[in-house]
């Protein structure tokens, strides 16, 4: 097998309690590299069309790419798909951590589950072998409780563990996979899916040996990293994200301030991360074999106890139950951040969720009978820890919230549904389409619902300075944050395309590789002949089967939509007199489909999915 794989995939029948593994070819490898790449191919090939989310028939599956595993700066993530019981389409998320790299160095490139099991149960993986293990004394405990008797039933410190917590139990259907207690793969109801199937964990350890091709080439890369092209990201090394940019982001516009509602947050500073190293005392750590430690870990003992076990909150738990909730108690965040990791909820859906039940309830649709005396205010920090725990344990009205807020506004109507912030069902994410208009879009047309990761950030390619590297892929020119011509979405299609290569090699955004950098590495890595053209199918090629797989569900051109607030200006500060419009952003959309090669139904073509290399895909069309 060609260096970065192992050249095995494992495979887990929890129904029949069976465990195989399979041998893909080099060309499998090369076409789809792995990531989000492996679960487009799977979920298409062998999910069969309509199945329940929440069923045996659905699969869920564990990928790491090429350069997982290797001590290289950014590698440490690994990807995790499904059919989502969200939006009921494609479903995918990446984590970071240690879990992928030990997935690797024990002997597996992927992880696919499949069934249901007959009562719960974990996954214990050791240098390649598999064994299917009764967890009924894991059922119902918290994820801090799990990884601590794990590894002491296993006599094992060094175990890497991937779990779920009560709330993937009770299927919130936006609860996440948490890795190493703090690392969360949060997007797309992945938990639930997990859950669903009586999987608590999938614990592992591995010693083996990962050979490359040029180790001098890779070694190359790596100084010129810890040289040059760490600097321009050291500011993570002290803060992580957040630091620095939320009264910034305040000023703009772009802090989603009161479930969207409003442009105004004068307490931001309250929220910045240097506030969380002065006041309450911040460290840092990393994923594997990375310099860069943007990973906050926090201790609170007063008026929340908060264990530094789960690490601490990134600008998206702080927005999502900061300004989106109108609270601007960094404590308060950061406890319902550790509630998030503790029992495995999305941070972003659980903060998005509860600031539209905040304003439901201010505007009567949702009263003290509906929250059992609870006073769901903008502004109430008690409230946000309340509801964290309410609706991982699917209690009073967060059994509703913990179905997302599409679902939650079709259960409690009254108008609610135009609170409801989502695209397809899943909660967006901390950042202001109005002020990024082409992230609107890419919002729209994102196969996973709302999605900030692989997608644009308009401010990335406004001015000289931030167009320079962007120049490799023919973006040559600064682009309006608020335009959405064809540059705007040219644009676009190349910057999403190429996010979704780097969710297949699984490579962290905030590491500066570029467009150059990367094809060396997985030159250096694996000795294809290969470059960023090719890397660049790749994306594309992950796209448009995401796009396929969601066309055969059932969604719909109607489904590439934003929430009608957006269409409307803030109600007060920044952003009051702007907003998306609606014209311009109906023919964003088309051109968006006209440039990835989808007909006007947003549909891809049989000629771009011959031209793509994927012909086989055109029989779910």
């Amino acid at each position: 097998m060609v260096n970065g794989y192992t050249g095995n995939i494992l495979r887990v029948d929890l129904t029949k309690e069976s465990v195989s593994i399979e041998n893909p070819d080099e060309i499998f490898y090369r076409r789809y590299i792995g990531g989000e790449g492996f679960i487009a191919f799977y979920l298409l090939k062998e999910l069969k069309t309509d199945i329940d989310p929440l069923g045996p028939k659905n699969k869920l599956i564990f990928a790491t790419g090429p350069l997982t595993g290797y001590a290289i700066p950014g590698t440490g993530r690994n990807s995790v798909g499904a059919k989502s019981p969200l939006t009921g389409g494609f479903g995918e998320a990446e984590v970071g951590g240690h879990w992928g790299a030990e997935s690797k160095h024990a002997g597996f490139d992927a992880i696919i589950i499949e069934g249901k099991a007959k009562n719960p149960v974990y996954l214990w993986i050791n240098d390649g072998q598999a064994e299917i293990k009764d967890a009924s004394h894991l059922w119902g405990k918290i994820t801090g409780e799990t990884e601590a008797i794990i590894k002491e039933e296993l006599d094992d410190k060094f175990i890497r563990v991937a779990q779920i917590g009560p709330g993937g139990e009770n299927l919130v259907r936006y609860s996440c996979i948490i890795n190493d207690l703090r690392n969360a793969a949060g997007r797309s109801g992945m938990g639930a899916v997990m859950g669903s199937k009586k999987l608590k964990a999938i614990a592992i350890r591995g010693h083996k040996k990962l050979d490359v091709r040029n180790k001098e080439n890779l070694r190359s890369k790596i100084r010129e990293f810890n040289e040059v092209a760490y600097k321009p990201v050291s500011g993570y090394f002290k803060y992580g994200t957040g630091y620095g940019i939320m009264e910034q982001f305040a000023t703009t516009g772009n802090l989603p301030t009161r479930n969207f509602r409003d442009g105004d947050f004068k307490n931001a500073k309250d929220l910045d991360p240097g506030i969380m190293k002065e006041e309450i005392g911040l460290k840092m750590e990393a994923c594997y074999a990375c310099p860069i430690r943007c990973k906050k870990i926090v201790e609170i003992g007063e008026p929340w106890n908060v264990d530094p076990i789960y690490g601490g909150p990134e600008y998206e738990s702080i927005g999502a139950f900061g300004s989106n909730c109108g609270i601007n108690d960094l404590k308060a965040v950061c406890k319902a951040n550790e509630l998030c990791n503790k029992y495995s909820l999305d941070a972003i859906s659980t903060g998005v969720s509860i600031g539209f039940a905040m304003e439901c309830y201010e505007n009567g649709i949702l009263t003290g009978k509906d929250t059992n005396g609870l006073k769901l205010n903008f502004g109430n920090a008690d409230a946000i820890v309340q509801m964290v725990e309410l609706i991982a344990k699917r209690k009073g009205i967060g059994d509703i919230l913990a179905e997302g807020v599409r679902r939650a506004a079709e259960k409690i109507k009254n108008g609610s549904e135009k609170y409801a912030m989502h695209v397809k069902g899943q909660e967006i994410p901390m950042h202001e389409p109005r002020l990024k208009q082409g992230l609107g879009v890419g919002y729209a047309v994102s196969p996973t619902g709302a999605e900030h990761m692989a997608n644009m950030h308009d401010t990335s390619i406004a001015s000289e300075r931030s167009i320079a590297v962007h120049t490799a892929i023919g973006i040559l020119e600064p682009l309006k944050i608020d335009d959405l011509g064809f540059k705007k979405i040219r644009a676009l299609v190349y910057y999403t395309n190429w996010r979704n290569l780097l969710n297949a090699l699984l490579i962290c955004y905030f590491v500066p590789w570029d467009y150059v950098d990367i094809p060396e590495i997985v030159r250096a890595v694996t000795g294809w002949y290969t470059s960023s053209w090719e890397l660049m199918k790749v994306g594309e090629r992950i796209t448009t089967m995401a796009r396929v797989f969601n066309t055969r569900e059932g969604l719909t051109k109607d489904d590439d939509c934003l929430p009608e607030r957006f269409f409307q200006p803030h109600t007060s500060g920044a952003l009051s007199e702007i907003a998306i419009k609606s014209d311009e952003f109906k023919n964003a959309i088309s051109n968006y489909y006209k440039m990835m090669g989808w007909d006007e139904n947003g549909i891809p073509t049989k000629s771009k999915l011959e031209e793509l290399d994927i012909n086989w895909v055109s029989q779910y069309l």
